[in-house]
């Protein structure tokens, strides 16, 4: 059987306000029936992300405005929300500088596990993970609306609603400070994992040092140094050192797209059925997360908005998308040669995203078998 994905182009052929993309996720949320999902005076939980200071590319305030007002007009009391990535406080002037705020969505704008990244409720999870630790506004709110802006991943290929869920709606921290009990414990490969340094190879280039979130690294006498204690394990310093100095001990591919589906599960399990939509934005659709600080021009044209309550669906109609549309030049795509035909994700990132969407079906999730509606 197929699940219904609405789609919303992103193509407006004729100039009338019902051929925006506003007006055409206007229609796609009433399409998803809110009110039916949405009782009276209920809060629900707008999940997105802020981006980060040098990263513009997230879905904007218009559309976030769009979802709330959707949600307030079935009765529900609507906040936007993302978990600690960064220091609390800052977190939320990056999601100001953005155009974030109370007055441009129209309703709260909070960290889901605290100013401080600590309040979060352990939940069951699967056999790679044990448990995570939901964040607490996730966890009590009774409805939520995933919104998601879909983009390349530094570790899972492709980052959606499974990685929103997976990574930002568990705490950033934990009250000991053990990343372990927090959302590092999702990309190290185990208890005692480690950044392993290489000064032989090292250049001091500092990008290590400028990309760490939460200042672990720094230099010390003409070297570059790492405090174990405040490093949360999140992989960036790796990702963006050009010699490999740095390294950290990581799950292996399977493994890690495995735990995505479980942490995001994990998540969806707090909710009751049909409490949960996704809204999934395939616009400027940039080769890195957004908590890297920067942006690189987008890999592919804007494909549109998918939406629906199967998350497996939407999120392979979503990377079909993606990945069959046409590379765009002077991206990172056009610089490794990527040519139409071939998946653009996966073969510009060297990790295919397809394989967390596999995970979450094999576990019941949804299906990837899919009927787009547009809207």
């Amino acid at each position: 059987m197929e699940s219904i994905v609405y789609f919303a182009t992103a193509r407006a052929t004729r100039w009338d306000y019902q051929y925006s993309l506003a007006a055409r996720l206007e229609r796609m949320l009433e399409r998803l029936d809110l009110g039916s999902r949405i009782e009276k005076s209920e809060y629900v939980a707008i999940k997105t992300h802020f981006g980060s200071d040098g990263a513009h590319r997230v879905v904007r305030p218009l559309f976030l405005r769009k979802v709330a007002d959707a949600v307030k007009a079935v009765g529900g009391k609507p906040f936007v929300c993302d978990t600690v990535r960064i220091n609390g406080w800052d977190y939320l002037e990056v999601a100001n500088q953005n155009g974030i705020n109370p007055q441009s969505v129209g309703c709260p704008v909070i960290l889901a596990d605290g100013l401080f990244g600590c309040d979060s409720i352990e939940v069951p999870a699967g056999p790679i993970l044990g448990s995570v630790r939901v964040a607490s506004a996730i966890y009590d709110a009774p409805a939520m609306i995933v919104v998601s802006h879909c983009k390349g991943h530094i570790e899972a290929g492709y980052g959606g609603a499974i990685k929103n869920l997976a990574m930002g709606g568990v705490a950033g921290r934990h009250r000991s400070g053990d990343w372990r009990q927090a959302r590092g414990h999702l990309h190290a490969a185990g208890p005692e994992s480690t950044l392993e340094r290489y000064p032989e190879l090292c250049i001091m280039c500092l990008q290590c040092l400028h990309v760490c979130p939460t200042g672990a690294i720094s230099e010390v006498d003409g070297t570059l140094a790492t405090d174990d204690e405040k490093c949360w394990r999140c992989g960036r310093c790796e990702r963006v050192c050009p010699e490999g100095a740095i390294r950290l001990q990581k799950r292996g591919q399977d493994e890690f797209h495995a735990g995505l589906a479980e942490a995001a599960q994990a998540v969806l399990s707090t909710f009751r059925p049909g409490k949960v939509v996704f809204l999934n934005f395939a616009l400027e659709v940039q080769p890195e997360c957004d908590c890297m600080p920067m942006a690189d021009t987008p890999l592919v044209q804007d494909q549109g908005i998918f939406g629906g309550d199967d998350i497996v669906a939407v999120e392979q109609a979503t990377l079909d998308a993606i990945n069959r549309a046409l590379p765009l030049p002077q991206s990172a795509a056009a610089d490794r040669g990527i040519r139409p035909g071939q998946r653009v994700l996966a073969e510009t990132l060297g990790i295919d995203g397809q394989l967390h969407v596999d995970a979450a079906a094999a576990l019941g999730m949804g299906r990837r078998e899919y009927r787009l509606v547009e809207v």
